[in-house]
């Protein structure tokens, strides 16, 4: 066999079930192996307990880590009821983080409560700011958050603005209408400028949901940049039931790595271990849509990480982050930042560890 052929067979087999269309070229390497471990703080302060492989009781850093993470992400809510993943808290979670020798990404979702593609409400204390008052608002209060991480020896290595923006961010006033990116790329831009002033070796990730088309992704990323708005890496989620096969992934993450020049992470995916629900709260990924025909058990949920954490290196991405692994059914751990004690877990069936607390023992982050 060909060295040439056996290269492009060796891509072709890491990253089944790709299409043939993967170039015959060396796998890239994944340099930031992420968790988004947002919840973990709550499950503690709770007494939630977690075993590594082998069932013995261990610190969940500890377990990420000899998995393979070196890269933690925290989301920040301005003024969530909850009292949790507030600067407060993300002070604190992160001065635990830097201990481990983790690398520290935040998630500003500039809001409340959760922010995603079907909504970004603004949080309370800016609701009625017009968009030149709202462009203050994300400066200062990201120039804050990473002062105030900074200030504690935990500079954070990179921030997000804004969480999966596919349409923009701050509804109505920065929502993307009639193609016009020019109330979106203002804010972004305050965004990076405050990061860079705070410490200008943090990188500044521009996040969306679009790794379902290169359409979506074109359309979104060449709006900001014909606004002039500057980002330093790609970031995009991956959930198989919702953004497509790996081949489209593939094909997205090569283009929008050429197309941009700036290194591409996947900063959310995650699979289902069980089709099963461990409290009240449905599941949010009920489990029954499996990928590539890769059954919900342990086996399967570290199959198709493995698969896609293949396909992002061979596309030529740097990173993939799994999305809350250490999210287990805790009570008084809710979904709903305004009833935290009252909503159960709809991502109790997504989480690495099982519903004692136990780690999935094939699941690996892998260079």
């Amino acid at each position: 066999m060909k060295p040439s052929l056996r290269a492009f067979l060796a891509v072709v087999v890491l990253a089944a079930p790709l299409a043939l269309t993967a170039p015959a070229q060396a796998a890239n390497t994944l340099t930031m192996r992420g968790a988004d471990v947002s919840s973990l703080q709550r499950s503690l302060d709770l007494g939630a307990r977690y075993y590594n492989a082998s069932g013995t009781q261990a610190d969940p850093y500890d377990i990420l880590a000899a998995k393979g993470v070196n890269y933690l992400r925290l989301r920040i809510w301005n003024n969530p009821v909850s009292g949790y993943n507030n600067k407060a808290k993300v002070l604190q979670q992160a001065r635990t983080i830097k201990a481990k020798g983790f690398k520290l990404l935040i998630d500003f979702h500039y809001s409340d409560t959760w922010a995603d593609p079907g909504k970004q409400y603004p949080p309370a204390a800016w609701a009625n700011h017009s968009l030149s008052q709202l462009q203050t608002d994300v400066y200062t209060y990201t120039h804050d958050v990473c002062s105030a991480l900074k200030a504690q020896g935990t500079t954070p290595d990179a921030v997000q603005i804004g969480n999966e923006i596919n349409v923009g961010m701050l509804w109505p006033t920065g929502r993307v209408v009639n193609n016009n990116f020019a109330p979106l790329a203002s804010l972004l831009k305050q965004g990076y400028n405050a990061t860079k002033a705070c410490n200008s070796g943090t990188q500044v990730w521009i996040h969306t949901a679009n790794a379902d088309s290169n359409a979506n992704a074109r359309w979104f990323y060449d709006g900001i940049r014909a606004q002039g708005v500057t980002w330093d890496v790609t970031a995009l989620s991956y959930y198989c039931m919702w953004h497509g096969s790996l081949a489209n992934l593939y094909n997205v993450i090569a283009d929008v790595k050429s197309r941009y020049g700036k290194p591409v992470v996947l900063a959310e995916t995650a699979y289902q271990f069980t089709a099963a629900d461990a409290d009240h709260e449905r599941n949010s990924i009920p489990g029954t849509v499996l990928c590539d025909n890769i059954p919900a058990t342990w086996a399967g949920q570290a199959q198709q990480f493995s698969w896609v954490q293949n396909t992002v290196r061979n596309a030529g991405g740097v990173g993939v982050f799994y999305w809350e692994p250490t999210w287990y059914a805790i009570r008084g751990n809710g979904w709903a930042p305004e009833d935290i004690n009252g909503t159960g877990n709809g991502w109790d069936n997504m989480a690495v560890f099982d519903w004692t607390g136990r780690v999935n023992p094939h699941v690996v982050w892998t260079p």
